[in-house]
């Protein structure tokens, strides 16, 4: 299952599909995303943590090299 990130008040977990593989990562961010939007991931915490924030640059229903994808 994929959680909205709430910002300052918790993580919350993000899909980045690889080669056609779902990886899962505890994903921080200093404000609030909701389920469904995209995101960047900006920096590895290590131990499947990141950083991540809100990416517009892909266009709807694709994803694009670079890019991490935030799923429901």
């Amino acid at each position: 299952m994929v959680h909205a990130i709430r910002g300052s008040a918790g993580p919350g977990e993000i899909r980045v599909v690889v080669g056609g593989i779902a990886h899962y990562y505890i994903a921080h961010a200093p404000t609030a995303i909701p389920t469904g939007a995209e995101v960047l991931v900006i920096n590895s915490r290590g131990d499947r943590q990141v950083d991540v924030e809100p990416w517009t640059g892909l266009s709807a229903g694709g994803s694009g090299a670079g890019g991490a994808e935030r799923s429901q």
